[in-house]
């Protein structure tokens, strides 16, 4: 198998290490294979990718989108190294509000996967960082929404005080007042 899967503490979100094959010359890894995701658990069919490059400090999140539009997502480091964060917007969930963090690098090819469901946000931990994601819906402007980054009642553990922000970003509600 090209991949191993890890379910994190949070059902919905799942840690995919793909099999890398060095030599002198470089690497090759799989970075997806939709009947290997599916036996997995992961069935979804993916309908956009989306490439995102930030500088170190920067944030971005954390991001969501209702109802039909409710995005799963693939997230991967090309470049450098960020912390990856998923919070359950489930209501019915019995881990809504709760959030799980893994560092994505370039070096480990991991992977995340968020199913919809999740608030999706990040932070660049090197100089510079890039990173490709396959969205299970298309983007709508009228579906998104978005919850501060530093929300006391979710305590994401982000290892910064000052991050470089969005006026956007910085302006999003808190949880219990986003309407999720």
């Amino acid at each position: 198998m090209p991949f191993e899967f890890e379910k994190l503490k949070l059902d919905g979100l799942v840690l995919v290490k793909p099999r890398i094959f060095t030599d002198d010359r470089g690497f090759f890894i799989e970075s997806y294979k939709k009947r290997e995701f599916a036996l997995a658990g992961i069935p979804e069919d993916f309908v956009q990718d989306n490439h995102s490059k930030s500088s170190k400090g920067v944030l971005r999140g954390l991001h969501y989108q209702r109802g039909v539009a409710a995005q799963g997502k693939l997230v991967r480091c090309i470049s450098g190294a960020m912390l990856d964060v998923g919070v359950d917007i489930r209501r019915n969930s019995p881990t809504f509000g709760r959030w799980a963090a893994v560092e994505l690098t370039a070096e480990n090819a991991n992977m995340l996967y968020l199913s919809p469901g999740f608030a999706h946000g990040f932070l660049a931990l090197s100089g510079t960082a890039e990173i490709l994601y396959k969205c299970t819906a298309e983007y709508s402007s009228k579906d998104e929404g978005g919850i501060r980054w530093n929300d006391p009642c979710i305590g994401i553990e982000w290892g910064i005080e000052e991050p470089l922000l969005s006026a956007r970003d910085a302006g999003l509600p808190l949880l219990k007042d986003s309407g999720v």
